[in-house]
């Protein structure tokens, strides 16, 4: 068998891509759990501000810059490895951040040895709010899935054409229900968020995750064509359970 016959695309229903070999799928799903819990660790725990020509002085959590990332890369296992292979990568990352937290909560509580003056400093990175932990985690749950189930659809509808409006009509749905969780659940009612502030800031980082999403559309395209040549399939949920209670793929 040639090389370029061996890396033909052909089109596979998700229902019968069963044990078909997979070269790039644990590398993919490894990557999107990377980045969710770096994101949350590395780019939470950071406030930024630049000066921008038109805006003036702009304020954000860094991890913005980075948390968009693993929701291209949901769209990517969406479309090069259907819905249940997405979603087996959606509760590993809901599984990692769950331990993530508990593992920050026990580590912050144990109590320093004598002469270490570190602690203060690790609190207030490492350190986390319960009600913003249970926020995120219930945000991104939701928002993941919504994202994946509406790329999954749109794949069906379109016939596997205009990536495009797919990856970035999914992310509207994902990052917009995201947001909608988020941020009620995590400041609603905060004495230092008051509810006009809080509905600012809930538009503005869902426009700037959408726009950021829409600029790495060339990344997801040449990701997504490399990914699916070099698998050699292209799969469609025509027949898919789309229940987000399971992580089995059969």
């Amino acid at each position: 068998m040639t090389g370029e016959n061996e890396h033909a695309t052909v089109i596979v229903d998700a229902e019968a891509l069963g044990a078909r070999p997979l070269r790039y799928f644990d590398f993919v799903m490894a990557a999107f759990v990377t980045i969710l819990l770096l994101s949350n660790v590395i780019g939470a725990g950071k406030r930024a501000v630049i000066d921008l020509p038109v805006v003036g002085l702009w304020p954000f959590g860094a991890g913005i810059l980075f948390f968009p990332v693993s929701y291209v890369l949901g769209d990517v296992l969406t479309e090069v490895y259907g819905y249940a292979r997405a979603r087996r990568c959606i509760w590993a990352g809901f599984a990692a951040m769950l331990f993530m937290a508990f593992m920050s909560f026990v580590v912050v509580a144990l109590p320093p040895a004598p002469g270490w003056t570190g602690q203060a400093a690790y609190e207030s990175v490492f350190g986390q709010v319960p009600r913003i932990v249970f926020a995120s985690m219930a945000a991104f749950w939701a928002g993941e899935f919504a994202n994946s189930f509406v790329l999954a659809r749109m794949k069906v509808w379109t016939q596997g054409r205009h990536l495009w409006t797919r990856t970035i009509g999914s992310t509207v749905v994902g990052q917009g229900i995201d947001s909608l969780i988020f941020y009620p659940l995590a400041f609603y009612g905060a004495p230092d968020w008051p509810v006009d502030a809080m509905l600012m800031v809930m538009v503005s980082q869902f426009v700037l995750k959408v726009s950021w999403e829409a600029l790495l559309t060339p990344f997801t395209y040449a990701v997504v064509g490399w990914l699916k040549h070099h698998e050699g399939m292209d799969v469609y949920d025509r027949h898919t359970d789309f229940t987000p209670f399971r992580a089995r793929l059969d």
